[in-house]
Formats: C-alpha cells, sequence, structure tokens
C-alpha cells in the first residue's frame, strides 16, 4: 500500500517565538538569519523522519502567520510611498519566500545521500465569499503584541486585534486577526499529484493557500463575461447548456493551513481511490506542543494521548469548547474533517516528537 504523510508545519517552525529583548521586556520580531537557521533545525528533524521512512511520499505545508504579518507590517510602514498589498498578494509572498527557505530541507537530504527533492507550489485554494468569518475574523497573524501595544494598532492602524494567550508568568499576548473562511477546493489539485508521482515532495497550501473565490460569469451581448479584481475580465462566446469554465480571483483572507491541509489530505484521498489506488495518507500537525490537552495550563490539565474520532468530537463540541480558538482549536477541527473525509489518522505532536508520537508516548494521536 502507498503511503502518503502530509506534514503540516506551523509558521513557528520557520520563525522562532517568545523572544524578548531583556532590557525592554519587547517581544523581538525575528530577522531572516533567525527564521534560516530555525529552519535548518526543523529540516534536521524532517530528514530524520525521512531516513527512518524511506518508502513513504510526503507533502509538505505549512502556516505564515508571523510572515504574514511582517509583509502586512512592511506595507504599514511604506504607505506613504508605496501601495498597499492586499491580504492573496501577501500570502503569495509568503509562499514563495517559505518555501525557499524550506527548500533548506534539500541541503540536508544531499549531505545524508538521500535523493528527495522539496519544491514549492503556489498553491490557490477556493473560499465562499460569504464565509461569516469575514465578518467576524478569527485568524492570528503577525508578532505578538502587549495590551498597549494592541490598543495602539487598532487606534493608529484600524486593525482588529483579540487576546491570543498568556505567558507563563500570565503575562496577556495579543495579535491582529483576519478573516480565515473555510476552504473547499485547492486549484492546482493536478500539480500536486504530479509531482508526488514523480517521487517529488511538494510544499503546497502555504499559510492555507492563497484565498480565492469563484468567479460567476455574467451573460451579456451573447457572451460570457468572467469579472475579476483590478478591472481584469474574461470573454467567450455564451453557447447554451455549455458549464461555465472554472474562473477565479482573489479575496481578502488568510485561510487557516491546518483546515486547508485536512482538504488536501481529503482529496488525495479521493482522487486515488477513484483511480483504484489503494491509499494510505496520514496528517500530522506540528506545533509547539506535545498534543492536544484539556485544561490547558491549569493545575489539572491533561494530555490527551490516543483518541477515536468520535471520542475527539464530542470533546471539541462541548459548550465552551475547551481547545482555545486562536491555537489548538482549529488543530482539533482539523484533524476531525480529515478523519471524516475519509482520512485513517492524524497526529497533533511536536517536529522531535514524531517517533515517539507513533509509539503512543507523546503528542496525539486520532484514529477513526
Amino acid at each position: 500500500m502507498k503511503r502518503i504523510r502530509i506534514f503540516a508545519f506551523g509558521g513557528n517552525e520557520v520563525s522562532p517565538v517568545g523572544m524578548k529583548d531583556v532590557s525592554t521586556g519587547k517581544s523581538i520580531n525575528p530577522d531572516i538569519a533567525m527564521q534560516w537557521q530555525r529552519t535548518a533545525e526543523t529540516s534536521k528533524l524532517v530528514a530524520d523522519i525521512f531516513e527512518k521512512y524511506p518508502d513513504d511520499s510526503y507533502v509538505m505545508t505549512h502556516g505564515n502567520g508571523p510572515q504574514v504579518g511582517n509583509v502586512l507590517m512592511r506595507a504599514e510602514l511604506c504607505r506613504e510611498v508605496l501601495p498597499p498589498l492586499p491580504l492573496d498578494v501577501c500570502v503569495a509572498d509568503t509562499q514563495g519566500a517559505m518555501a525557499y527557505m524550506i527548500g533548506e530541507l534539500n541541503n540536508e537530504l544531499n549531505i545524508r545521500g538521500l535523493d528527495n527533492i522539496v519544491t514549492g507550489i503556489v498553491t490557490q485554494v477556493v473560499v465562499d465569499k460569504d464565509d461569516p468569518d469575514f465578518k467576524n475574523p478569527s485568524k492570528y497573524i503577525g508578532p505578538s503584541y502587549s495590551r498597549e501595544e494592541a490598543d495602539s494598532r487598532t487606534r493608529e492602524n484600524g486593525w482588529a486585534m483579540k487576546l491570543y494567550k498568556k505567558d507563563e508568568k500570565g503575562a496577556e499576548i495579543w495579535r491582529r486577526v483576519v478573516p480565515s473562511p473555510v476552504p473547499s477546493d485547492i486549484v492546482e489539485i493536478d500539480a500536486i499529484e504530479a509531482l508526488l508521482a514523480r517521487g517529488i515532495v511538494p510544499v503546497t497550501v502555504g499559510g492555507g493557500g492563497i484565498p480565492v473565490r469563484e468567479v460567476a460569469p455574467e451573460i451579456k451581448a451573447g457572451k460570457e463575461i468572467y469579472c475579476c479584481n483590478y478591472g481584469v475580465n474574461f470573454s467567450r462566446k455564451h453557447e447554451s447548456g455549455k458549464k461555465p469554465l472554472k474562473m477565479y480571483t482573489g479575496v481578502e483572507a488568510v485561510i487557516d493551513k491546518d483546515l486547508a491541509s485536512a482538504l488536501l489530505g481529503n482529496m488525495l484521498l479521493k482522487r486515488a481511490k477513484a483511480r483504484g489506488e489503494d491509499v494510505e495518507v496520514s496528517l500530522t500537525i506540528f506545533t509547539g506542543e506535545d498534543g492536544a490537552k484539556l485544561n490547558y495550563q491549569q493545575p489539572d490539565q491533561v494530555n490527551l494521548r490516543k483518541l477515536t474520532l468520535n471520542e475527539l468530537e464530542e470533546i471539541y463540541n462541548r459548550k465552551p469548547c475547551p481547545f482555545p480558538a486562536g491555537s489548538m482549536g482549529p488543530k482539533v477541527k482539523a484533524v476531525i474533517e480529515f478523519l471524516k473525509g475519509g482520512g485513517q489518522v492524524a497526529y497533533i505532536t511536536k517536529t522531535e516528537l514524531f517517533d515517539e508520537t507513533l509509539k503512543g508516548k507523546a503528542g496525539t494521536t486520532v484514529v477513526r
């Protein structure tokens, strides 16, 4: 049986978090050298996995919260001399830059004599333009702020800010939030499968994918007219009964990369089964925590090591949901969606604990 492992890395696997200036106590926004070094550390851990499981195929996805926040901040600082950047373009920027950095893995593989090739795909992911998250943004992006800094950003920049979590000393950590609609389709799925068929490791749906919506045609004067952003239109002769084309244009949002990764896994499974192929797809969400927990950061904290889909869904649906909306909540939801869509097994763990997680000694394992 062919086995495909989807590895969903948080933006933190490329950019270190939690660093503070010892003199001021303010958060440090990691520079490129720090991000490159962090990526190199992650690459060594991933190469260990490739080396131990050489017969498996791999797909790598990644978050971009810190990185897209930096792109937006640069745009804000330069707004007097440069035009603003929409979120879809910011996501595309980070996909290219982060795939380049994750490509550091190629060097690590070469040193070990492994012939895997890792390459990035600029990937569009389809969303519904009427998704409710456009009215109540929920996706955290960018660096961390104190309560006072967050209030200042709201006043001066008009950003929507929400409490992210508290640090080990109980201090509040705030971050910017933007719309995060549910993904429904992946435009470049054929390209992803083509790379897998050649034994190449795709880096895809980066940052959840570039958010796009389908463009319905207007029928005028015997033509189908597809109106996209920035006054760019496409047209063809209208023929009655002929299906409209699949046309897309960008929207202002950032898609959750874990939900996009779950969608990717379900699509790979469905398409493989349609071809009569016997394929097993697993989803591993790498994060900064040793798996999902109940009563997080409380004295009665409980590690969730192994659960069934039904058990996890029952916990997730409790009121209030025990998993924070801005951190573990989307990861648990993605695991649920992946397994309900046909996935066999999913994991939530740290990169360095992957093997221990497979043995049930670390992380969270959820089976259907």
